[in-house]
């Protein structure tokens, strides 16, 4: 059941909640809880939203998408019935727009650059920005090609080994190979995909939608995916380097962060991407670990993602938890009102202090200390208070592990590179979360992957293409 977690230490913690209940209803009742956060637009629908868009020259919602998709471009083609164009305009910036559509922050991306948004100060229809990403999502729902989109140009005789199928590994991919590159992809897990498959919510990608997604990106041709490949173990970047003509690592971020605290081994206590990732890939819900009372600790999208999934598998009481207010919670605003709709307990201004345990040694709650802001600088206030619960989980922030090579890393917790994605050993390049600076975010990762390619294929060709000169 869990494919999912296949190294030991993430099968091993997951065990570690094998002594809780499972969900007590039906398999059919648990799954209608995890359908569309956002139902698709209807074809009526998506004319009369795509009608409302004013076609801004320079348009903000362009300017502000990190993969540069023509916004107003890709809507004027929905709304003059071309359906077709619309996708492949979002395509030909974004290969993964279907899946960016869906889970993109567009409240503070293009929706909340659009001009239209509360132009008449009021929350009225009026005042709504067009919904551009459910307007992406039905372009690439019903875009119906003959053939793949894309054609490749011709053969550069270059092969470009890349480490990680997720979304910025699939974008580098698709780009190198639409650009007459060999590409060979190196994925540790079963499945390609990297986040979209393992961990988003499983209500913002249903019906096996990233497998699709990928499978429509290798008809580009010229791509090969390699599985079980887990750099560190059998797959060693030397060896890369010396085998092919450039390596781009999309290594994703993979390694839980650590709360420090004693107990933090405990049975009850596990890392919010683990339990997501085995949620995900389960087909029969009732066979997940379910508390009666969860703590989730952290402040991003990962930490909503995972209190709003185990209310909606029957949890009665899920509890999130940050250290800062509200208003430092990298989890957008639009994230925090799903999680409260959802009744999961926002608590802020709050350190875990303290793993509790029961006689048995399993998780029996949290202590926490009371936080304040003083001086410029966090601090305790001397307060302390204790949540119950049967099970911990952490989303606070993941790191590369120990798998990469700290020459690449040049002290610091991420991979740095320079602004063409290349590392400080010529001919390895990094993109997606990853590197330094980054938002974590899939559509920039999209970015990252296109820009390397961009960037590899220059590097790799233009002493070919340069124009010879009479002497």
């Amino acid at each position: 059941m869990f494919e999912s977690l296949k190294s030991v230490e993430s099968l091993k913690s997951f065990e570690a909640l094998s002594y809780l209940p499972h969900p007590p209803a039906p398999n059919e009742t648990l799954a209608a809880q995890f359908t569309d956060l956002a139902p698709p637009l209807t074809l009526r629908q998506a004319a009369l939203e795509s009608a409302r868009c004013l076609y801004c020259y320079d348009a903000p919602c362009t300017r502000i998408c990190p993969t540069g998709i023509d916004v107003a471009s890709f809507i004027r083609n929905l709304h003059d019935c071309n359906i077709n164009g619309a996708a492949f305009g979002i395509l030909q910036q974004n290969i993964l727009g279907g899946s960016c559509a869906r889970v993109c922050p567009t409240e503070i991306l293009c929706e909340g650059a659009c001009v239209l948004n509360h132009k008449s100060g009021h929350h009225d229809a009026e005042g709504q920005p067009v919904r551009i990403g459910l307007l992406q999502r039905h372009a690439i729902d019903h875009m119906q090609f003959e053939h793949h989109p894309f054609t490749a140009q011709p053969s550069t005789g270059k092969t470009i080994a890349i480490v990680g199928a997720g979304p910025a590994g699939l974008s580098c991919a698709h780009r190198l190979a639409l650009l007459g590159n060999r590409v060979v992809i190196f994925e540790a897990r079963d499945k390609p995909g990297g986040l979209n498959e393992y961990g988003i919510a499983k209500y913002k990608l249903l019906d096996d939608f990233a497998q699709k997604e990928v499978e429509f990106l290798l008809g580009i041709g010229s791509i090969e995916l390699r599985h079980g490949q887990r750099l560190g173990g059998n797959l060693h970047l030397n060896a890369l380097h010396a085998q092919y003509d450039a390596v781009f690592l999309a290594l994703g971020l993979h390694a839980s962060g650590k709360l420090g605290l004693a107990g933090e081994d405990a049975p009850g206590l596990l890392d919010a991407v683990t339990y997501i990732a085995a949620l995900r890939q389960s087909d029969d819900l009732t066979k997940l670990p379910l508390p009666r009372r969860a703590l989730v600790i952290g402040a991003g999208n990962t930490a909503i993602d995972m209190a709003v999934q185990i209310a909606r598998l029957g949890a009665q009481e899920v509890t999130l938890v940050y250290r800062r207010g509200v208003e430092d919670m990298t989890a957008t605003e639009h994230e925090q009102h799903i999680a409260k709709a959802n009744g999961v307990r926002i608590v802020t201004w709050a350190r875990p202090q303290q793993v509790l345990l029961n006689g048995d040694g399993q998780v029996a709650g949290m202590r926490f200390a009371s936080t304040e802001m003083k001086e410029g600088g966090l601090f305790d206030t001397g307060e302390t208070f204790d949540i119950a619960a049967d099970a911990i989980f952490k989303a606070i922030g993941q790191t590369l592990g120990n798998d990469v090579d700290v020459q690449l890393l040049q002290g610091g917790a991420k991979i740095v590179v320079d602004a063409q994605f290349r590392t400080l050993t010529p001919g390895i390049y990094a993109g997606g979360d990853c590197i330094a600076p980054g938002q974590d975010l899939t559509v920039q990762a999209v970015q990252h992957g296109k820009l390397a390619a961009l960037a590899i294929h220059h590097d790799l060709v233009s002493h070919l293409e340069a124009p010879s000169w009479p002497t």
